[in-house]
């Protein structure tokens, strides 16, 4: 996620510094490799949002255990299979 951080940096200040930075990004993210970094970073964003809410369920007091523990990180990582797809798919 840092790396795809710093991309977004990059992508945001070269397309507000001119109409012509603009065009280049937009350009960029149109290709085959845009697309994927976008996908990546998506995912890598959706897994931690997801990690966090359980995290924040398991403060609360459930998902401890053992057995529900390891249950609730499998749906997680379920979870965020079918949205990277998802994603995937809507952005290809």
């Amino acid at each position: 996620m840092f790396f795809a951080l710093m991309f977004v940096i990059w992508a945001w200040a070269t397309s507000v510094s001119s109409i012509e930075g603009f065009a280049f990004v937009q350009e960029q993210m149109a290709g085959p490799l845009g697309k994927f970094v976008a996908i990546g970073t998506i995912s890598a964003l959706t897994y931690h949002v997801l990690g966090g809410v359980r995290h924040m369920i398991m403060d609360l007091g459930y998902w401890e255990e053992l057995q529900s523990g390891d249950i609730s990180a499998k749906a997680i990582i379920v979870a965020w299979i079918i949205l990277t797809i998802l994603v995937g798919v809507v952005l290809w």
